[in-house]
C-alpha cells in the first residue's frame, strides 16, 4: 500500500492538501491518508468493476426469478456503501503497519529468495493461502451461533447481482478478508504484485455474483464459479470457496452447480414462464424479504 500511498503523497497530498508542517513519514498523516484511499479504492473497485459487470455480463433475465428482491440492487449498493467504510477502519490498520516496514513486501524483484520463480510461486500460494482461509472462516460464519449475527445479511441476496459482491455485514467482510493482508505478514510478496493480486480479487468476488454461469468444462470441478457460488447463496450449506473446490471437496461441503445440471435458477423461470406463473416481459414478480 505504500506504493499507493507515495504516488498519493507525491502528486496530489503533499502540494495539494496538507500543510508543509505534516512529514510525508508522520504517523497521523499516513494514517489518515490510507483512509481516505482506502475508502476511495473501494468505492471505485466496487462500482466500477460492479458497474461493468452488471451491464456486460450480469443476465438480466435472472431478474424476473421468485426469490430476487424488491430493489434489490439498489439495497445491495447501499448495504455495500454503509459497510465498506466501517471495514476500512481495521484494514487500515494492517495497510499502516505494512507501510511502517512490519511485512514481508519487498521493491525488487532481486529482494525475491527465488528470484523471478518466487514471484510466480507467490502468486500461487496466495491463491491456495487465501483460498483455505476464507473456505474455513466462510464457514465458521455459518455456525448457528454466528451466522444470524454476521453473515446473515449476505443471504438476504438468494439471487445475487454484482453489486452483492461487497454487501457484507462489516464483521463478515472484515474477516473475509482478513487473509489477504495477512498473507504479506507471513510470506515475501513483491508490492506490485500484492496490488495486482488486491485487484484481481475484487474483481472475482464481482465474477462469482454476476449470474454467468458458463464454466469451461475441464474446469467445473476445480473452480468455484459464479454457478457454484450461486447455490451457496440458495441452499446455504455448500460451495464454501472462493477459488477453487478444493476445500469444499475435502470438508465434505461441495454440491455440483444446479444450474449445470438443468436446475438452476434460470431453469426455474423458464419454467414458470412455460406455466404462464411468470411474465416473459419485464422482470416479473419480486419476493419480499423474508
Amino acid at each position: 500500500m505504500d506504493l499507493v500511498l507515495d504516488v498519493a503523497d507525491r502528486y496530489v497530498l503533499t502540494p495539494h492538501v496538507y500543510p508543509t508542517s505534516w512529514p510525508e513519514d508522520g504517523a497521523l498523516r499516513q494514517i489518515l491518508s490510507l483512509l481516505v484511499l482506502t475508502n476511495l479504492g473501494a468505492a471505485i473497485l466496487y462500482l466500477g468493476l460492479g458497474a461493468i459487470s452488471y451491464y456486460f455480463i450480469f443476465d438480466h433475465s435472472l431478474m424476473k426469478h421468485p426469490h430476487f428482491l424488491e430493489n434489490q440492487v439498489r439495497r445491495e449498493i447501499k448495504y455495500a456503501m454503509t459497510s465498506l467504510p466501517v471495514i476500512s477502519i481495521p484494514t487500515v490498520a494492517l495497510f499502516f503497519a505494512e507501510v511502517r516496514g512490519y511485512s514481508r513486501l519487498y521493491d525488487n524483484v532481486d529482494e525475491s529468495p527465488l528470484g523471478w520463480s518466487g514471484l510466480f510461486l507467490s502468486m500461487i500460494s496466495f491463491l491456495f493461502f487465501t483460498d483455505m482461509c476464507i473456505y474455513w472462516i466462510h464457514r465458521f460464519l455459518h455456525h448457528k451461533l454466528i451466522y444470524k449475527l454476521f453473515h446473515k445479511p449476505h443471504h438476504v441476496w438468494k439471487i445475487p447481482t454484482p453489486f452483492a459482491s461487497h454487501a457484507f455485514h462489516p464483521v463478515d467482510g472484515f474477516m473475509q478478508g482478513l487473509p489477504y493482508h495477512i498473507y504479506p505478514f507471513l510470506f515475501p510478496l513483491h508490492k506490485v504484485l500484492y496490488l495486482l493480486l488486491y485487484v484481481f480479487v475484487n474483481i472475482w468476488t464481482i465474477s462469482i455474483h454476476d449470474g454467468d454461469y458458463r464454466v469451461p468444462g475441464f474446469l467445473t470441478g476445480a473452480v468455484n464459479g459464479s454457478a457454484h457460488h450461486t447455490d451457496h447463496h440458495l441452499f446455504f450449506d455448500y460451495n464454501y470457496g472462493q477459488y477453487f473446490t478444493l476445500w469444499d471437496r475435502l470438508g465434505g461441503s461441495y454440491r455440483h452447480p444446479s444450474a449445470l445440471m438443468g436446475k438452476g435458477p434460470m431453469d426455474l423461470i423458464r419454467k414458470l414462464q412455460g406455466e404462464g406463473k411468470l411474465a416473459r416481459g419485464g422482470e416479473g414478480f419480486a419476493a419480499k424479504e423474508e
